[in-house]
């Protein structure tokens, strides 16, 4: 096949790419530049849109010996992913940018660019498995090495964009990998990986969205409605929050409290303690499904965090729309993360989250 890989300059795409070579694939290195101005996102190995990332992405092609080049995507992804990320704080609401990168970037506009181009898939580093259904379908499995697991962000994938991939990290650990590439003389073999939001460039998401949409009042209360202090903008919170708050004084029975609830348009922020962050139901919103959507009721699982646990669940789609019976109660899920659901190790799709209905024991008084 005559496949594309996504080098993001670091050991795992590297080492992909290597791996699609050696299976006889005819494999064309390319670097998705994601940022308008490089040196404006992170650089070094905090994050994944920098220049020394183009520069190890550039070599480690030379090295495997595939062609290389560099994309520049930046405008998709300011629109897509920066945009998004900014509206959905707005509105209250605690977006995973890794995820829309995935749907938005490296999935849609790569693979149909390359698909365009006369490529038959596209190959990148993520830890998660592919594998042949008896009706002929591809599925997508969690990995074997569940500590590395990449599903969750990859759950926003259709059929048609899974049976356009290849994984082939899918059944090693990092560290294996890691000696690969040092086996095969990769620079990037120790290479750390990559972390939290590309394009934050200190990694301080709060400080980073105040300066993209500047002060907006409000109040922080409790759940009596008692104002404890004032803030400077409702989108420097997320639904289960507990550093940070800067409350001054303790609850009156000594304990931690979290954030409960996010008002943008009054910009109130609500909290209290962590038993009231139990739910046990949600609904989710823009379903994508990996293969067949599920007719009826689905006994399953969902993981409703990138590295969070899988949860029994009961899922059932109405429409465009997911409702979610989770059997374990979950604490801290906001609006605008997404529930990836799960047959087994089978991705069956995944949905953002509209909206969550608290355990009733958790719900206080009013």
């Amino acid at each position: 096949m005559r496949v594309l890989a996504a080098m993001s300059g670091g050991v795992d795409s590297a080492v992909a790419a290597a791996r699609a070579k050696d299976a006889g694939h005819d494999v064309t290195g390319v670097h998705l530049a994601l940022s308008r101005n490089p040196r404006s996102y992170r650089t070094g190995a905090r994050g994944c849109c920098s220049i020394e990332d183009s520069n190890d992405a550039r070599r480690a092609a030379d090295v495997i010996g595939i062609p290389f080049y560099v994309w520049d995507m930046s405008d998709e992804f300011h629109e897509e992913v920066v945009e998004d990320f900014i509206a959905e704080y707005t509105a209250g609401r605690t977006p995973n940018p890794c995820l829309r990168c995935n749907e938005k970037i490296k999935f849609a506009a790569v693979l149909d660019r390359a698909l365009a181009l006369g490529f038959d898939a596209v190959v990148t580093g993520h830890y998660a498995r592919l594998a042949t259904a008896p009706d002929g379908t591809v599925e997508m499995h969690r990995a074997a090495d569940h500590a590395k697991d990449q599903s969750y962000v990859l759950g926003v994938l259709t059929a048609d964009q899974i049976a356009h991939s290849l994984f082939p990290l899918g059944t090693d650990t990092k560290d294996e990998v890691r000696r690969e590439a040092e086996q095969r003389g990769l620079q990037v073999a120790h290479k750390p990986d990559s972390h939290d939001i590309c394009f934050v460039a200190d990694g301080d998401t709060p400080g980073w969205l105040h300066d993209k949409l500047g002060t907006k009042p409000g109040v922080v209360v409790d759940e009596a409605g008692e104002v404890l202090r004032e803030h400077d903008g409702a989108f420097a919170f997320t639904i289960g929050q507990r550093r940070g708050l800067r409350l001054g004084r303790p609850a009156a029975d000594g304990r931690p409290r979290f954030v409960l609830d996010i008002e943008p348009v009054s910009g109130t922020v609500t909290v209290g303690p962590r038993e009231h962050l139990a739910v046990d139901g949600l609904e989710g919103i823009r379903p994508l499904w990996c293969g067949t959507p599920p007719a009826g009721e689905l006994a399953c699982t969902v993981q409703l965090r990138a590295h969070g646990a899988e949860h029994r669940a009961t899922v059932r789609l109405d429409g465009d729309r997911l409702h979610v019976d989770l059997h374990d109660p979950a604490d801290g899920i906001a609006p605008g993360q997404a529930v990836v659901v799960y047959d087994g190790t089978r991705v069956v799709g995944s949905a953002t989250i509209s909206a969550t209905k608290r355990v009733a024991a958790a719900v206080p008084p009013r």
